[in-house]
């Protein structure tokens, strides 16, 4: 039997691997993840506010799998791998080899190397994200409550880095929590001495999306009292505060991280040169240069484009590539 590894439960892998085993239910396909869930990404940011619970965004990846008997689950973290041989490792020693290799391990927290990000921040990438956010928020709002000094050491300010789509969600959600939700819930806690800051290195909100999405996006941000800081970066991020590039320093007890992604940690481990964000850079077809049946999607990926370019965009449309490589891959099992 023809053995195909997939590394990465997200989009990509999930989608690769059932689409495999609806068209060749005469193969064998091992699905590691370290997590026994899939998560729906867009909706992180109600679970960090309060309004989803976690089980809403989290769905089993074995009830998922349920159908395809062909397909065998491994919950255990992949952390390095060889690409000649197509095997890889898990933190727990143990070892997968197959005739076909793809990796869709996904992706981690961009932080840029700005100072203290990494210990004083909350990314809010994943379920634990936030989880971790959530119980943030209503730590500091209970300690604000009960000790109100803490108020004019920035209990009440959120920074949130990043304007797109996340921090952009997220800065609204707080908002609306700010406005309407805090002001029944704590009735003694002055609410309208909170603040809410965006910023982004940027010249606008949703820099990705159209202009009348951009200009209704900040619209919308500054009817519920965010400030907005665009052209303007992280210097550093402290316990208490951060420095702007512009020097303007915001006391602070919670920065939401949503700067930018990378790719997980395991691109480092595969023996090659990652490209642009720690990404594989990859043909069209998804192929890693160099490599017999070994492939790369979804968010751990570069598309290079015809002018040798990457093309990570593309690669982040991590449902659509992992359906399209699902059939594609078919043909190579002759």
């Amino acid at each position: 039997m023809k053995h195909v590894v997939i590394v990465g439960g997200g989009f990509a892998g999930i989608n690769c691997a059932r689409k495999l085993a609806e068209h060749h239910p005469e193969i064998r396909i091992t699905l590691i993840d370290k997590n026994n869930y899939q998560q729906f990404q867009p909706l992180l940011y109600q679970v960090a506010a309060g309004f989803l619970a976690p089980s809403n965004v989290a769905f089993s990846l074995r009830n998922m799998l349920v159908r395809h008997p062909n397909i065998e689950l491994k919950m255990a973290e992949v952390v390095s791998a060889d690409l000649k041989s197509r095997t890889v490792v898990t933190a727990q020693g143990e070892t997968y080899q197959g005739d076909f290799l793809v990796l869709a391990a996904g992706s981690q927290a961009n932080f840029f190397g700005t100072p203290g990000a990494d210990q004083h921040s909350y990314p809010l990438y994943s379920l634990h994200d936030a989880e971790l956010l959530r119980s943030r928020i209503l730590a500091v709002l209970e300690a604000a409550d009960s000790d109100r000094s803490l108020i004019e050491k920035g209990a009440l300010n959120f920074v949130l880095v990043g304007a797109g789509p996340t921090g952009t969600e997220m800065a609204g959600t707080l908002g609306d929590m700010i406005h309407h939700a805090l002001k029944e819930e704590y009735p003694n806690l002055p609410i309208g001495q909170a603040g809410i800051h965006v910023v982004d290195m940027g010249h606008s909100v949703l820099s990705a999306f159209s202009p009348k999405a951009q200009v209704y996006a900040a619209k919308m941000l500054e009817e519920r009292g965010v400030k907005i800081h665009l052209g303007t970066a992280v210097k550093e991020v402290a316990a208490g505060h951060v420095v702007l590039s512009d020097n303007t320093v915001i006391p602070t007890h919670t920065v939401v991280w949503a700067g930018g992604l990378r790719a997980a940690s395991l691109s480092v481990n595969l023996g090659i040169r990652a490209g642009h964000g720690g990404r594989i850079d990859v043909n069209e077809d998804f192929t890693v240069p160099g490599f017999t049946g070994v492939y790369a999607l979804g968010d751990f990926a570069n598309i290079m484009g015809s002018d040798g370019k990457a093309l990570p965009q593309l690669a982040s449309v991590a449902e659509q590539a992992g359906r399209w490589f699902g059939l594609k891959i078919l043909g190579d099992f002759g």
